[in-house]
């Protein structure tokens, strides 16, 4: 094996060399092995296999020490380091293993009580918990979970509190102040554990942020008011804490008060998933239903950048995937919830049995695709 990447090496004159390679370890959530000797088996791993050539991930193991201990080992984020898409040679680059587990537990609820009402203000998640989404929550979400593991040198653990704005509204006037001073002083308490990485998350802040301006136009009750100014003074007191990342998400960005908008270090605009994107999205889920065998038998996919390195020339082993970029660059302008759903209308609409090949699964996309922009369009002109 080592002979034979040496020899792939040779032929590949423009192997990337002395990068830092991000590695990501999910341990089996009945592992009580050390991290240590985790690490080991990992990099015994990597030593046979180290011409790779982008993102990868192992979920079988030929070590049975990795078999029972490793649910995944995974090459990430290498599209920042190959700029001319050049192979890369991991004997050479520096290599950082992140070891973790994923808490299954699911999120709790942070009550807040008004009178005789049990109020949920909050989602709260003990990180890394799970795989991440599309959306900006999920974006967000995703962003804690990463640097949740690449922290983990750092901090033990992540703490995801996810704030619903709507609920800070008491019914009660003048108690909504008191409600988001309340959801602080919790948030306050997993603050003070340095050993936690905190993200407070508020979602669609929008819902906030205008019933300042409502206020100012006359038609919003001086208690709406009080809940901005209180966010905005907890998010202060917060922020000066180095173990806590605030993240927000908006839908309608004309509507967020500036007062958030000057304490925001970073603004990002997300808009519809890339057909790279889509690509992936479709992929995991024709994964999933080729390990279900909805479709069956299971063929070979390629990722873009497989095709890419072939140069998109069409063969047996291309000619699926060709067809999937086909359709994800006319599913272009969708969201990602939209994406999600597509191979299950798919299935719904078009085929009539339990089982499918992948090529008439892909036929079947394809048309599901067209309807659901056929239903944008009518749907617009109704309007």
């Amino acid at each position: 094996m080592e002979d034979a990447a040496g020899d792939l090496k040779q032929a590949l004159p423009n192997v990337c060399d002395s990068v830092q390679i991000h590695v990501e370890v999910h341990q089996k959530s009945s592992s009580v092995a050390k991290k240590e000797d985790i690490r080991m088996n990992v990099l015994k791993l990597l030593n046979r296999h180290n011409i790779v050539f982008g993102d990868y991930k192992w979920t079988e193991f030929d070590d049975p020490f990795l078999n029972n201990n490793v649910q995944s080992v995974a090459i990430v984020d290498t599209d920042l380091k190959l700029k001319d898409r050049q192979p890369i040679d991991l004997s050479t680059s520096s290599l950082s293993l992140h070891v973790f587990h994923l808490n299954e537990e699911g999120p709790t609820s942070e009550n807040l009580e008004e009178e005789n009402d049990d109020i949920t203000a909050a989602h709260h998640w003990v990180l890394p918990a799970g795989p991440p989404g599309t959306g900006k929550t999920s974006l967000c979400k995703a962003l804690a979970q990463k640097l949740t593991i690449r922290l983990s040198y750092r901090y033990r653990y992540g703490q995801l509190i996810e704030i619903n704005s709507h609920s800070l509204f008491s019914k009660w006037f003048s108690e909504s102040g008191k409600l988001v001073t309340k959801m602080f002083q919790k948030i306050q308490e997993l603050v003070d554990d340095r050993d936690a990485l905190v993200f407070v998350l508020i979602d669609e802040v929008e819902s906030l942020t205008a019933a300042r301006s409502a206020f100012k136009a006359g038609t919003e009750p001086s208690d709406a008011i009080r809940v901005v100014n209180a966010v905005l003074t907890q998010i202060d007191q917060i922020k000066r804490y180095p173990n806590v990342v605030i993240l927000t998400t908006s839908n309608i960005t004309e509507k967020i008060d500036m007062a958030f908008v000057d304490r925001a270090d970073i603004k990002q605009y997300i808009g519809p998933p890339s057909t790279a994107a889509i690509f992936r999205i479709y992929l995991s889920c024709l994964e999933e239903l080729m390990k279900c065998q909805i479709i069956y038998p299971r063929q070979q996919l390629l990722t873009l950048r497989e095709l890419e390195m072939i140069g998109f020339i069409e063969n047996n082993v291309s000619r699926l995937s060709l067809v999937l970029k086909d359709i994800s660059r006319k599913s272009e302008g969708l969201g990602g919830r939209v994406l999600r759903k597509l191979p299950f209308l798919a299935h719904a609409l078009y085929i009539q049995s339990p089982s499918v090949t992948m090529t008439t699964f892909l036929q079947a996309l394809s048309l599901a695709v067209d309807k659901q922009f056929e239903e944008k369009k009518n749907l617009a002109d109704c309007v």
